[in-house]
């Protein structure tokens, strides 16, 4: 195998380990509620590298939401959000509604508790340094063989 196929599979195999260790963070701190955060992390190769896809609003797992303007229909995703978390309240509507107001005006309270750095960026971090190391040692050993005969 050449080395870049060597390095391409490095780093096929630490994203997808990244992959899953972001989401048994995601599972450990209790953010699941739909699944759609878990299902929309993919790797995806090309000849140069890797990416690692999420959905968009995937930053807030660690940050949180703040206050502001939100999507119309904003307390419905609320509302469904209950729902996925299984959350019972004795009127769901108005629960969201008012939970989605605070939401707008002050944040979500992981925004306002200043977020956390343990659902992926020290896992970025962590992959980051492991592939280049891996990466460094495949084409190391070719450095090598080079060096060796052209002496």
């Amino acid at each position: 195998m050449a080395g870049k196929d060597k390095a391409l599979g490095v780093v096929r195999s630490e994203l997808d380990a990244l992959r899953l260790r972001i989401i048994e963070n995601h599972l450990r701190v209790g953010q699941k509620a739909s699944g759609k955060t878990i299902a929309s992390l993919h790797v995806e190769l090309s000849e140069n590298g890797g990416i690692l896809w999420g959905r968009q609003a995937f930053e807030v797992l660690e940050s949180g939401r703040k206050g502001g303007k939100v999507p119309k229909g904003f307390y419905q995703i609320i509302q469904q959000w209950v729902k996925d978390k299984g959350i019972q309240v004795d009127k769901p509507k108005t629960f969201s509604y008012f939970v989605a107001r605070k939401i707008a005006r002050e944040g979500t309270q992981l925004y306002r508790n200043g977020g956390r750095g343990d659902i992926y960026s020290k896992e970025i971090e962590h992959t980051t340094k492991v592939i280049m190391e891996r990466i460094f040692g495949i084409f190391e050993k070719d450095v090598e063989h080079i060096n060796l005969n052209n002496q």
